[in-house]
């Protein structure tokens, strides 16, 4: 029964969390990647605060594997973001029933706890300037976060899906 809990539990923090799509160009060489800069004029689709909380996610996530930013980048990150506000999904279910013999009648609703919430689909992608400017990475993230979140918990936000995202870079090779 204890070891039932857990695994409930853990099914439901990572059902929790935002999903990763990653792609790439099979092709592009990523051993020579080693150093990144962001394009100067980044058009996410964000306000400056939020920008400068990505940016600093991925400097943070990218030095951490090993890169380091350069005036002569290896490859350039862009990244944009589309997002809409909806109701929470999470709600308290409510039910009335009643029944006796083979006749069965029941009322449930769900009345919406939680607030609105914002649904992003967040781009990176990962170009490399050995090829052109050539698309060479990409990922995408789609996950919510509280409308009236704080500075610092949309900056936590960002870090983890950030982190989640780069994990899968560079692809490994096969």
């Amino acid at each position: 029964m204890k070891l039932l809990l857990i695994l409930l539990f853990s099914i439901l923090l990572v059902s929790c969390g935002a999903s990763v799509a990653v792609d790439y160009d099979k092709e592009a060489d990523f051993t020579h990647f080693k150093s990144y800069n962001f394009y100067n004029d980044i058009d996410s689709g964000l306000n400056d605060l939020d920008d400068k909380r990505i940016m600093k996610a991925i400097d943070s996530t990218l030095q951490t594997q090993g890169f380091s930013k350069s005036e002569i980048p290896d490859f350039l990150i862009n990244f944009y973001a589309s997002e809409t506000l909806s109701n929470s999904r999470n709600t308290i279910g409510i039910g009335l029933g009643s029944g006796g013999g083979n006749v069965g009648v029941g009322v449930s609703g769900g009345i919406p706890i939680g607030g609105k919430v914002i649904n992003q689909l967040l781009t990176i992608d990962l170009i490399d300037t050995s090829k052109g400017e050539e698309l060479a990475w990409q990922a995408m993230i789609d996950g919510e976060m509280k409308e009236k979140a704080t500075p610092q918990q949309q900056q936590t936000y960002y870090y983890k899906v950030i982190a989640q995202a780069l994990k899968k870079f560079p692809p490994s090779a096969k």
